[in-house]
C-alpha cells in the first residue's frame, strides 16, 4: 500500500463567490467557518489573497492554467479554454498522479463536456455550466461517458460525497482532485441563494459587514442565505477532512481551500462582482499538509495566478515557465527576497477595466470606449478609483479626483502600467481624471508607501 508515501495528494476545495469576511479568521463572528480556520491557523493562511479576474470562467482559466486570462483568451464567460492550453491536470498527470474533477468548470461551450475541452482531466463528473443544470437540492452532473448524473443531497453534500469516493477508491495512489462547487454563488434563474432548509434562518438581521451596510443592494435579502451556503460549505471540508484522516491520508494531503472572486450584493454595480472592489476581488484562502502545516500567516499579496505554481512546487513537480505566477513557498521558509507589492486585477463583462491593489492603495481604470463582452483589453483607459485602504478598508471614500492624490496616483499608475506589461498586455495610455481640491492635507511619495 502506497499510503503515506512518495508524493502528496492534492485537493482543491474551490467555492464559487465567496467574501474573505465570511470567514473567522477574518473577524466574521457568526462561527460560519470553524473547519476553514482550523485550517488556516494549523497550516498556512494565505491573509491578503486576491483573485486575478472577478468573474467565474475567466478565473478557473487562471487557476487551471497559471496564466493570465488575455493570454489564454478567457477573457469572458462562455469561451472555452483553448485545447492547446495545458493545466494542472496536465502537469500532475505527467508527473504520475490520477486526476479528478467534480463540479462546475465553466470552460467549455456546452454541457455535457466533451472530452477534448476537459482540461487533461481524467475522472469527470462536472457540469460546464452547475448553475444552469441543477439546483439546491437537484444536482445533476455529467460523467466521462457524457452521461446524465443526478446525485442525491444538497448540491454541497452531493458533490463532497463524490470527492470522498474519488478519494476512497484512489487511496493506494497520488491523486490530484479538483472539487468545484456552485455555492455560495446565487441560483441564476431565480437570483437567489438557496442555503439548506434551515440554515438561512440563522442568518437573518445578524452582522453585516460594513460596505453591505453602508450601500444596501441586495443585502438584507440575501445574506442570510449566502451565509448560510458557506456554513454548509465549510461542514463538507470538514467531512472531506475526518475523510482523510480515517482512512491515514491526511499528513499525506495538501488542500487548497480558495474561491474564484467575492460577492458585494449589487452595491458596485448591477449585479454581484466584476469591479476592482475587495468585495469582488479579496477570496479566504488557505493551505494545509506537507509544506504548509505550521506555515503560519502569509502576510504577502497573493493573487490567483500565484496557486498553480505553489501546488506544484509543493508536489516536486517544476513549475513550467509559461506560468506567470510565482510559488509561494519561499515566503514560508523566508528564503523569497524579490515577492512583487502589488496584484494585477484584469475586469471584463461589466467593463474592460484594470486594476493594481498594493498593501495600502487600490487604483483602477476603465476604458470607456470599449466593451467589455466583446473586448478583451485597450490602449488607452481612463482613471475611476483610487481607495486608501489603510484608511478606508471598505472603499466608500474614492479619492481619484482629489487634488491631494495625485503624486500618488501618478506611483499607482506606473505600477498598473508595468504589471500589465509583465502579464503580456500592450503598454497603454492611463488619461488622468480631471481632479477638485479636497481640503485634505498632500500625501508625499514617501508617506504614500508606508
Amino acid at each position: 500500500m502506497r499510503k503515506n508515501k512518495d508524493n502528496p495528494n492534492v485537493i482543491v476545495f474551490f467555492t464559487d463567490q465567496q467574501r474573505w469576511d465570511t470567514t473567522g479568521i477574518h473577524g466574521n463572528p457568526h462561527g460560519l467557518t470553524p473547519n476553514f480556520d482550523r485550517m488556516a491557523i494549523e497550516g498556512t493562511h494565505v491573509a491578503n489573497s486576491f483573485t486575478c479576474q472577478p468573474v467565474c470562467g475567466p478565473a478557473r482559466s487562471c487557476l487551471q492554467s497559471g496564466q493570465y486570462a488575455t493570454t489564454t483568451g478567457c477573457y469572458r464567460n462562455g469561451i472555452a479554454l483553448p485545447t492547446e492550453t495545458k493545466t494542472m491536470a496536465h502537469y500532475f498527470r505527467d508527473a504520475g498522479y490520477k486526476t479528478g474533477y467534480i463540479g462546475k468548470w465553466h470552460l467549455a461551450d456546452h454541457d455535457p463536456v466533451p472530452l477534448e475541452q476537459r482540461g487533461g482531466y481524467e475522472y469527470w463528473l462536472a457540469a460546464n455550466t452547475l448553475e444552469m443544470t441543477s439546483d439546491a437540492y437537484d444536482t445533476v452532473v455529467f460523467n466521462e461517458d457524457e452521461q446524465r448524473v443526478k446525485l442525491p443531497g444538497y448540491r454541497v453534500d452531493a458533490l463532497t460525497d463524490a470527492g470522498i469516493r474519488y478519494v476512497d477508491e484512489h487511496q493506494n495512489e497520488p491523486f490530484f482532485l479538483f472539487m468545484s462547487f456552485l455555492e455560495p454563488h446565487h441560483q441564476n434563474h431565480r437570483d437567489d441563494y438557496p442555503a439548506p432548509d434551515g440554515y438561512a434562518q440563522q442568518y437573518i438581521s445578524k452582522w453585516i459587514p460594513t460596505d453591505l451596510a453602508a450601500l444596501g443592494g441586495t443585502t438584507h435579502q440575501h445574506l442570510s442565505g449566502y451565509y448560510g451556503m458557506v456554513k454548509r460549505l465549510d461542514e463538507a471540508l470538514g467531512r472531506l477532512i475526518d475523510a482523510l484522516k480515517s482512512l491515514d491520508l491526511l499528513d499525506n494531503t495538501i488542500i487548497l481551500f480558495t474561491s474564484d472572486h467575492g460577492c458585494h450584493f449589487k452595491t458596485r454595480n448591477s449585479e454581484y462582482k466584476r469591479s476592482c472592489h475587495e468585495s469582488s476581488i479579496r477570496v479566504p484562502t488557505a493551505l494545509r499538509g506537507p509544506g504548509f502545516d505550521g506555515g503560519g500567516h502569509v502576510r504577502e499579496l497573493v493573487s490567483l495566478i500565484d496557486l498553480p505554481p505553489t501546488l506544484l512546487d509543493a508536489a516536486g513537480i517544476p513549475v513550467p515557465k509559461e506560468m506567470q505566477g510565482k510559488s509561494i513557498l519561499p515566503l514560508l521558509t523566508g528564503k523569497c527576497q524579490d515577492w512583487s507589492g502589488e496584484v494585477l486585477i484584469q475586469i471584463s463583462e461589466s467593463q474592460v477595466g484594470r486594476a493594481i491593489r498594493t498593501k495600502r492603495w487600490k487604483y483602477s481604470v476603465v476604458a470607456p470606449h470599449k466593451d467589455g463582452w466583446k473586448d478583451s483589453d485597450s490602449n488607452r483607459y481612463v482613471e475611476e478609483c483610487l481607495y486608501n485602504l489603510q484608511a478606508d478598508q471598505y472603499e466608500l471614500c474614492n479619492l481619484v479626483d482629489h487634488q491631494s492624490h495625485q503624486e500618488v496616483k501618478e506611483i499607482l499608475k506606473k505600477r498598473l502600467i508595468r504589471k500589465m506589461v509583465e502579464a503580456g498586455e500592450e503598454k497603454p495610455i492611463i488619461e488622468s481624471i480631471k481632479v477638485k481640491p479636497s481640503g485634505q492635507r498632500r500625501v508625499d511619495k514617501e508617506e504614500a508607501f508606508l
